[in-house]
């Protein structure tokens, strides 16, 4: 049964941070990072963020063309 009793901001006994390294991320998350999860329908096409990026890249560089050509 699960216990909803607990104090949300309470440090339970099973949780090991011994490995933890405080602000590993925080450099990263102060530049601006994005996080965003793909579904794992789509993540299957990507190895890694460069070949997501890569693709948006292309893909706004078609819009792009194409909003010029219909307003051009």
């Amino acid at each position: 049964m699960k216990d909803d009793k607990h104090d949300p901001a309470e440090v339970r006994d099973e949780y090991d941070f011994t490995g933890g390294v405080r602000g590993k991320y925080a450099a990263k998350f102060a530049e601006g990072s994005n996080v965003v999860v793909l579904d794992p329908d789509v993540a299957e096409f990507f190895k890694d963020s460069a070949s997501v990026n890569d693709a948006l890249r292309s893909i706004a560089e078609i819009a792009k063309r194409q909003s010029k050509k219909a307003s051009g």
